[in-house]
């Protein structure tokens, strides 16, 4: 219920947070792509031409970043708001330009994370230690050979797990990492690789990571007019995380094609960070118990010159229960609500090249989902799903154009009250890229996409709150934008590339909560309308100085997020929640050796919170951070051994991502690593 709760009180925008991730210098020859990077941090392998370029972090910059989750790393992508309740066992969601984070698809290994029940994907969940690198993609990746639900997102965030590489002879590579912070953390983890043969590879890695959650923070209480009634520094409870991870895969090769299967399995016993408010700080003792898992397979295979199909399968299992027995406020029973959601999925995908310029291609997918809980006259509520996507891609000389249209066929069906009717939707999409001159240097770009997100099961049929008669919420993308890119053969300038782009959004028929007759009882109705005007401007660099390699990053971000939801509105037209007009986030990487230097500054401007009305009193002042961290790498006979000390809030600033939800002050980490 808490997932729940959470969603509906803050469905519009959060922080925005910034950095340019590092984009790759595509230089084309024949079918073969040739990667160069102006930052080192670029193992994402492409199979086509990209027309709109990907903000991507890998290898050791992720590592570097002072990020403990995959949520953490997400803060340095330009465009991204993260929504972050505090603390090691607060949720984490992202949003993606101000669109709701039910509008963002996040891809593990290729296919898609999936919450139908609430349509967040908590990124807490998953850990940096076995990611080889993270994409992000504004509209969608620009391909065409991939499934159906790939084309269905506003924005999508790809996760790709690692790969097993192996040098010369060696048959198993082990990775043995442990790390211990403030706030009580400890969280030891480890990875092995096994070659099996010269086509097959194994791996698995387990993660432990435990916290007492127990951090300072500042309060404030304002009165009407803005100004502060009182302040005090309390202590935060109700954020501790006990939890396991383990990941298996199989990767292998075959003549023309490749596949490979993983398993996933994650198990936590989380506090629930609740709002702090009228001075109340004691625990409030509520608890969030979550199991995942899921098994998913693909294959890949050319089978004729100009034909390539594959196939991929997953089926998820997940486990969600929700308890507060110990201080129960404003109810004579505790709580004790458990969920139960089971996803099968399966898609095909095929792409024929009618020459070396043309591609079309044409993608099917089937998802069926179930939600069962222990909740009085619940519908029980199944989904079935299926989607068709066709795609094409042309470039003649300096100019591409991909271009898509999806089709989205729902049927639901419910063991109790009425159910939603069908729905069937058509969506297009359009993406061009034109290089002006023969240099290459210069690339202007342009994009439309016009997508959707269907009801979750909670908006539908969540007991007393749910409508079935809710419309999907859509989303129109408009972008436009520029990258120049240069690498430079000087003694100390080594390269700059540069991306700007503005865009202009929409979101329609916004699902919100409002009251009934009964202030006790809300229901989700389609009234919200959102329009979103933003530009990201994204500048990096490379130098050389003698042995010292310095890489700053700069990125500045302008959003005025309206609400035009009705005209008789107060707040008609106000900037929506938590979306700052201006952000701007600076980082330094500095190399010397086998050291290595970070350095981050994010700034996130002046907002609102969720009350809507800009007003005074729920006026939120910037607020900025400063963070720092070391590395050493120290190599005993063939092995390497890491060791990494990191800073983060320097300056123990004391602030919140949402307000009332604190986060934490000055805090250490120290990690050790030994790779075999």
């Amino acid at each position: 219920m808490v997932r729940t709760c959470i969603a509906s009180q803050f469905k519009k925008g959060v922080i925005t947070l910034f950095v340019a991730a590092s984009q790759l210098i595509f230089s084309q020859s024949g079918d073969t792509i040739r990667e160069k990077t102006i930052l080192p941090i670029q193992l994402y392998k492409k199979d086509f031409k990209e027309i709109l370029p990907a903000q991507v972090l890998s290898g050791e910059q992720l590592e570097r970043l002072n990020s403990q989750s995959v949520a953490d790393a997400l803060r340095y992508f330009s465009g991204v708001q993260i929504k972050d309740y505090g603390g090691m066992g607060g949720m984490k969601t992202v949003n993606i330009r101000s669109m709701g984070s039910q509008h963002v698809g996040v891809f593990y290994d290729g296919i898609q994370l999936g919450n139908v029940q609430n349509g967040i994907v908590d990124l807490g969940k998953f850990s940096l230690d076995d990611l080889e690198a993270i994409s992000l993609y504004n509209g969608q990746k620009s391909e065409v050979f991939q499934p159906a639900k790939d084309f269905g997102s506003s924005g999508s965030i790809y996760l790709q797990p690692k790969i097993p590489v192996f040098k010369g002879d060696q048959k198993t590579n082990l990775t043995v990492k442990l790390k211990l912070g403030s706030i009580s953390l400890f969280n030891p983890s480890f990875r092995l690789e096994q070659k099996l043969s010269d086509r097959v590879s194994a791996s698995f890695s387990s993660e432990f990571v435990q916290s007492d959650g127990l951090y300072k923070f500042k309060y404030e209480k304002k009165n009407s007019d803005g100004s502060v009634a009182n302040d005090t520094i309390a202590r935060r409870y109700d954020s501790y995380i006990r939890a396991k991870r383990f990941e298996g895969a199989l990767n292998g090769t075959i003549n023309d094609g490749s596949w490979s299967v993983r398993g996933f399995g994650y198990i936590s016993d989380r506090g629930v960070p609740t709002a702090i408010v009228n001075n109340n700080f004691i625990p409030k003792g509520q608890q969030m118990l979550d199991e995942n898992y899921f098994v998913q397979a693909s294959f890949r295979k050319k089978l004729f010159p100009k034909f390539e199909t594959q196939i991929k399968a997953k089926f998820a299992y997940d486990y969600t229960r929700f308890l507060d027995t110990v201080n129960i406020a404003n109810t004579a029973l505790p709580i004790d609500n458990s969920y139960v959601q089971r996803e099968l999925y399966f898609s095909n995908s095929n792409i024929y090249s009618i020459n070396k310029n043309w591609d079309v291609s044409a993608s099917f997918d089937f998802q069926y989902n179930n939600l069962n809980a222990s909740l009085r006259d619940f519908s029980y509520p199944t989904r079935y799903t299926s989607l068709v996507a066709f795609a094409t891609t042309y470039q003649w000389n300096r100019f591409k154009f991909l271009g898509s249209v999806l089709g989205t066929f729902v049927h639901e069906e419910v063991k109790m009250n009425a159910k939603s009717p069908d729905k069937t939707e058509w969506t297009p999409s359009a993406f061009l890229s034109y290089q002006p001159f023969e240099s290459k240097d210069l690339t202007l770009r342009a994009f439309y996409k016009r997508i959707f997100r269907m009801p979750t099961f909670n908006d539908l049929y969540y007991t007393m709150i749910g409508n079935v008669m809710l419309k999907p919420e859509y989303t129109n993308q408009y972008d436009v934008g520029f990258t120049y890119q240069k690498l430079y053969d000087h003694q100390f300038f080594k390269g700059i590339y540069v991306k700007v782009d503005g865009y202009y959004n929409e979101v329609e028929n916004k699902i919100i909560a409002v009251p009934t007759t009964n202030l006790f009882r809300w229901m989700m109705v389609n009234l919200g309308e959102v329009k979103i005007i933003g530009a990201d401007v994204n500048v990096q660099a490379e130098f050389d100085i003698n042995k010292l390699k310095l890489k700053p990053l700069v990125s500045y971000t302008y959003q005025r997020a309206g609400d035009y939801t009705d005209k008789s509105d107060d707040y008609y037209g106000d900037q929506i929640s938590y979306v700052p007009w201006h952000a701007l986030t600076f980082t330094m990487m500095a190399d010397y050796k086998d050291w290595s230097f970070n350095y981050s500054f994010m700034y996130t401007g002046e907002r609102y919170d969720a009350q809507l009305n800009n007003i005074k009193a729920n006026y939120l002042q910037p607020w900025y951070t400063h963070d720092l961290s070391v590395q050493k790498k120290f190599n005993w006979h063939s092995h390497q051994i890491k060791a990494g000390f990191e800073v983060n809030n320097v300056l123990n600033q004391y602030y919140d991502v949402v307000r009332n939800y604190p986060m934490p002050g000055r805090n250490f980490k120290l990690i050790v690593s030994f790779t075999l």
